[in-house]
């Protein structure tokens, strides 16, 4: 089942035959105390370096949240979607808890989005579902309601049933369009939790055969190397069927992970996009080698620093009279002097 998403000129396509889809968790201003004074003063300049640095990393789609305390997320979520739009030709994922800020970015986005997210609750189906299907876009479901968040695969999978029944059997969302979130709970509070989540998704695959992704960084929350801790689980989360993340894609240890279990998992035929992305980080090595060989003095030039005087030994030689004045000075009657 592939679930595909569009910006106006390029699609990016999730599903088990196709490359692990990284999805750049980034522009996100929660716990970036900065970044949220910045949006509150109407300062949106940050997108563009976060933009670039996940393009960079190996995004392949990007997430847009703006809630910040104190501040017009309608108003921001209009605002980044289009510079976005103007600095990359990456889908985006619309991520909001608010119907208004969700209405408005998928009004302003010039493609087909995925909306993050919907849970099983009534009065959320209801709210969220018609926008997505108005706005053609695809969203990410989550498996708890009003009354819990499941600890059980079992439980967690009768709520994916719910949530798909209604967005697809009432509202008509096609299938390929509901990316479910197995729900990843972080491994610090209980190390049986991570194994729960990888159960969920195995359920999920084998039921409904649907594209599932995940916060990736709620697995390694709280605790020490983060990198590596992520770096493990993507993989035997993509082997029992996650087909995307929404991750740090910064991370050259992650996105390494995911690049090599794609290849493992035979989604990169011949290994040309592991040959590929290694002779690219090769070719940025050595540009940055000659750059810094070209900036770097010559042997003469370090030379000439090492014997040239100090500003004090400068100052000092300025100051001090030259031998005709000291020729002079002697000679002079002392009480000249």
């Amino acid at each position: 089942m592939h679930t595909v998403l569009r910006s106006a000129t390029r699609d990016v396509v999730i599903g088990e035959d196709q490359p692990f889809c990284i999805i750049g968790e980034r522009i996100n201003p929660t716990g970036r105390k900065i970044f949220q004074n910045q949006l509150r003063a109407g300062d949106l300049s940050r997108i563009e370096i976060d933009v670039a640095d996940q393009v960079a990393g190996g995004a392949m789609v990007l997430d847009i949240n703006m809630g910040t305390p104190l501040a017009d997320e309608v108003d921001l979520m209009v605002k980044a979607v289009r510079l976005v739009q103007a600095h990359t030709d990456l889908p985006i994922v619309i991520d909001s808890s608010i119907i208004e800020v969700l209405e408005a970015g998928l009004s302003t986005y010039e493609g087909k989005a995925l909306v993050n997210s919907v849970t099983a609750e009534d009065e959320r189906l209801d709210a969220i579902l018609p926008l997505v299907k108005q706005h053609g876009a695809a969203v990410i479901c989550l498996p708890n309601d009003e009354t819990e968040i499941p600890e059980q695969p079992e439980r967690r999978l009768e709520l994916v049933a719910k949530i798909v029944d209604v967005a697809h059997g009432r509202y008509g969302i096609p299938l390929e369009d509901l990316v479910i979130d197995p729900l990843a709970m972080p491994i610090g509070a209980d190390t049986v939790l991570v194994r729960r989540t990888l159960e969920t998704i195995a359920l999920i695959r084998e039921r409904f055969g649907l594209n599932m992704t995940l916060g990736a960084s709620n697995v390694s929350f709280g605790m020490p190397n983060r990198g590596a801790i992520g770096s493990a689980f993507l993989p035997m989360a993509m082997k029992v069927g996650l087909t995307s993340a929404i991750m740090d894609a910064r991370s050259p240890e992650m996105v390494r992970a995911v690049k090599a279990a794609d290849l493992l998992l035979d989604r990169d035929p011949w290994g040309a996009a592991w040959i590929a992305r290694h002779r690219a980080e090769q070719a940025r090595a050595a540009l940055a080698e000659a750059a810094a060989a070209a900036s770097a003095p010559t042997r003469e030039e370090a030379a000439a620093a090492a014997s040239a005087p100090t500003r004090e030994e400068a100052a000092a030689a300025a100051s001090a009279p030259t031998r005709e004045e000291a020729a002079d000075a002697q000679a002079a009657p002392i009480g000249a002097i």
